[in-house]
């Protein structure tokens, strides 16, 4: 369930987060990661929605809690956190690339660039199911 509030948000996403482990971007149509790409977005989208989220332009933590079976995840911490972290940034700044068919899940942001990610939280919990908790927060907030 979302976290109400204008400078945290939680979410819970079904299935593995989208991988980052190549040079193709993971937006572009027809990556092998767009379904996850897509979950995550319109889980993030759900939750800006509901808590009347805007993009944040200071410093943000990144925390994710990953759910699967012992021995599942077809990739690794860091994999997992740069997908997420690029696709919950500022889609509309990458002007070189085509993103319609997206749809209106461009537009959902988290905040600008991640490179305003400060502070990460990562770890895995054993369960049936794949799925993964994202908290966003700024900075000053979390601290």
């Amino acid at each position: 369930m979302p976290q109400i509030g204008t400078r945290t948000l939680s979410f819970e996403v079904a299935g593995l987060p989208p991988l980052k482990n190549e040079g193709l971007s993971m937006l572009a149509a027809g990556h092998r990661q767009a379904g996850r790409v897509r979950a995550l977005l319109q889980a993030a989208c759900t939750a800006a929605q509901r808590s009347g989220w805007t993009p944040l332009a200071e410093p943000v933590s990144l925390d994710v809690v990953l759910r699967c079976p012992p021995g599942h995840p077809s990739g690794d911490a860091s994999n997992f956190l740069g997908g997420i972290g690029d696709v919950l940034q500022d889609k509309r700044r990458a002007r070189d690339r085509s993103l319609a068919h997206l749809g209106v899940l461009v537009d959902v942001a988290l905040y600008t660039d991640d490179r305003q990610i400060r502070q990460i939280s990562y770890r895995e919990e054993a369960a049936d199911e794949p799925s993964y908790l994202v908290r966003i927060a700024a900075l000053s907030d979390s601290e």
